[in-house]
């Protein structure tokens, strides 16, 4: 009896919840859950869509920085600029620039100068959004903005330079004996060890391709080697969450998986594909065939919630991508082009102009990540993956 006036005390409980949702959001939901997925709008089309978004999301941040909003939310609108993605949709926007035009190398460049204005003078840089409190170090953010910093030495010289070197150096420094970075972890998460960080590795290997003297590569792989360590032989990480080790989001696996895979990239040890292909084939299996992928995955690789993370699912496309360029395997081919046709399935090329082209934290978009928002890193990645399909179905 306890159970059932307990079930139905959630039930009122979400309707009144939903009851007070602005109406654009009760829209939004009733769209996704009567209507379900689109028709698949193309690559070309979604990508283009997707980069006039984050144009958007750039001028209508309500901080007016030139940083990128982190989202906009059906609930609140626009929130303010998010330091940490606006470091990696850099490398996105100036890669697009020459094919898609946007003045993207413009909004590049004032993303960078943003940065670099609010780098500590250590070399780190602040978590959560500009606004949010305490301000302080992050080690996870400092390796995503290192990856803009590498983008902007490469397409603009030596201007960004002395702050690229200054976050990697700081990331080198304040890295454990083990690999492990713990000293400055975000206050926005839960605390512990984080293997996604290999995420963070990356940035230090891109630091490393421009400047391979600074022993930048070695830290970045001492990470990778520790994050590997917990790895379980069906290839699930463990310690891989923000939240919720025991079911982490297909973001973080996401995040954990490219990090490894740019570690064999840029060191072609054996190891590190090895590693990425167990993680990958693990992901595959839970993979549905119309692309669906739960958002949330536990350690036997069984969907641990209801709705999709569309961040994790072009995160992971992009990886098996990538490993299907390295080894042939058409069962990551596949995997990629389904998953990816899936999350283009549910991005609107016309309506209102604050969701066109738009990525969903969840679908549907009342799902646990991001809810009622749309997220400038589920745009930045939707990009990425959907180009190198592209460049696959080309090649």
């Amino acid at each position: 009896m306890n159970v059932m006036i307990k079930s139905a005390a959630d039930s009122l409980r979400r309707l009144r919840d939903y009851s007070a949702l602005p109406g654009r959001a009760r829209a939004a939901h009733r769209r996704d859950t009567r209507l379900g997925l689109g028709a698949d709008p193309g690559i070309d089309p979604s990508v283009r869509a997707a980069l006039a978004w984050l144009a958007r999301a750039q001028d209508c941040s309500a901080s007016n920085d030139g940083g990128v909003s982190r989202h906009y939310s059906l609930i609140s609108g626009w929130g303010t600029s998010y330091p940490e993605t606006t470091g990696y949709i850099i490398p996105t926007v100036l890669d697009a620039d020459a094919e898609f035009g946007m003045d993207l190398r413009t909004r590049g460049k004032r993303m960078l100068d943003w940065l670099v204005s609010i780098q500590f003078p250590a070399g780190g840089f602040q978590g959560g959004m500009i606004h949010q409190t305490p301000k302080v170090p992050v080690t996870f953010n400092t390796g995503q903005i290192l990856l803009g910093l590498a983008a902007g030495v490469k397409t603009f010289g030596d201007e960004y330079r002395p702050a690229m070197r200054a976050a990697a150096d700081w990331l080198a420094r304040t890295q454990d004996d083990d690999g492990a970075w713990r000293k400055f972890a975000t206050p926005f998460a839960n605390r512990g060890d984080k293997a996604y960080e290999t995420h963070v590795s990356w940035g230090l290997f891109e630091a490393a391709r421009i400047d391979p003297s600074a022993g930048w590569q070695e830290a970045a792989m001492r990470q990778v080697d520790w994050a590997i360590s917990k790895q379980r032989p069906n290839g699930w990480f463990d310690s891989n969450c923000l939240a919720d080790n025991q079911r982490p989001l297909t973001h973080t696996i996401g995040y954990v998986l490219r990090g490894v895979v740019e570690a064999y990239l840029f060191t072609r040890e054996p190891r590190y594909l090895e590693a990425s292909m167990r993680c990958a084939e693990g992901a595959l299996t839970a993979l549905q065939p119309d692309g669906r992928l739960p958002g949330k995955l536990d350690s036997t690789w069984q969907p641990a919630a209801e709705s999709v993370c569309l961040t994790g699912s072009v995160q992971i496309a992009h990886s098996w991508l990538l490993l299907y360029q390295l080894t042939g395997d058409r069962r990551m081919r596949d995997a990629g082009y389904a998953a990816n046709g899936y999350v283009r399935r549910t991005v609107a090329l016309d309506g209102d102009e604050n969701t066109r082209g738009g990525v969903r934290g969840s679908f549907p978009v009342s799902g646990g990540y991001g809810t009622y928002e749309y997220l400038n890193w589920a745009a930045k990645f939707f990009i990425d993956s959907n180009l190198l399909e592209r460049a696959v179905r080309a090649g």
